[in-house]
């Protein structure tokens, strides 16, 4: 697989999370950066974008060598970045792409300039196998609101109607006990309902959640079959999180290794 994403200091998020990801589920991650962060659990501080050629580079350096299964895209920093992506990418039409349209952090900064949504949504969804937004997410790139389980599919079916071949719009920000997540594809739609978990414990879910999907699709793994082990996987993580940090805290990504993973 190929990453593309920013990197996070803090290793709950960012390319950090996805690398883990994919190692836990057997997959092999390349990565190229978008963006240098600065930020813990508590908060983002800085954002310092990586010059759009550099990304580019990055991009042709692996898959004229290594290759990919799979391209996973999250942060992306500036709209530069984001035509740069959508411009070389189009030299690989054959690699499916997971786009997990990362603007907010889980706590509530920005992590995207101006121009990056409009990118996403009119360069990059159309190339895309599945697009993953959270609630906010869904609602900046389709301009309606999400606040229910019938704004989900509804934002689900914007997006393939802008291009996406298929929608996971994730419920977790919405209230209530229950996290409900939407996928809408040609097939029809296909909900995945689960007890919420209680923790603090949520930076980088977003990123691990997508990365997992892309993992299994790079393996053989349905649409669907994807989603659904990624869930699963999201929640153990969650479930078992170390507790570090002062704020929202770090996933448990290696629950799948066995041994002792603190650090």
């Amino acid at each position: 697989m190929l990453i593309i994403a920013g990197s996070d200091p803090s290793g709950g998020a960012g390319i950090q999370a996805d690398i883990k990801t994919v190692t836990a589920l057997g997959g092999y991650a390349a990565a190229a950066i978008t963006a240098l962060t600065v930020q813990n659990t508590r908060g983002v501080s800085a954002v310092r974008p990586v010059a759009p050629k550099l990304v580019r580079e990055q991009i042709v350096a692996v898959l004229e060598d290594i290759g990919a299964d799979v391209i996973k895209i999250g942060m992306i920093g500036e709209a530069g970045a984001a035509e740069a992506i959508a411009e070389v990418l189009g030299r690989f039409p054959d690699i499916p792409l997971v786009l997990d349209p990362v603007l907010i952090a889980t706590s509530g900064d920005a992590l995207a300039g101006e121009g990056v949504a409009g990118v996403i949504l009119n360069a990059l969804a159309p190339r895309a196998a599945l697009i993953t937004p959270n609630a906010e997410e869904a609602a900046a790139l389709t301009g309606h609101e999400v606040t229910s389980e019938e704004d989900l599919v509804a934002a689900g079916r914007a997006l393939m109607k802008a291009g996406a071949g298929a929608a996971l719009v994730k419920g977790g920000h919405l209230q209530g006990e229950t996290v409900t997540d939407v996928l809408v594809s040609h097939e029809g739609r296909k909900l995945f309902r689960n007890p919420r978990i209680e923790t603090t414990s949520t930076h980088g879910t977003g990123c691990t959640l997508a990365s997992a999907i892309a993992t299994s699709l790079a393996q053989g793994y349905p649409l669907e079959a994807a989603c659904e082990r990624a869930i699963s996987y999201v929640r153990e993580a969650l479930r078992t999180a170390p507790g570090y940090g002062a704020g929202c805290g770090p996933l448990n990504h290696a629950h799948t290794v066995k041994g002792d993973w603190r650090g």
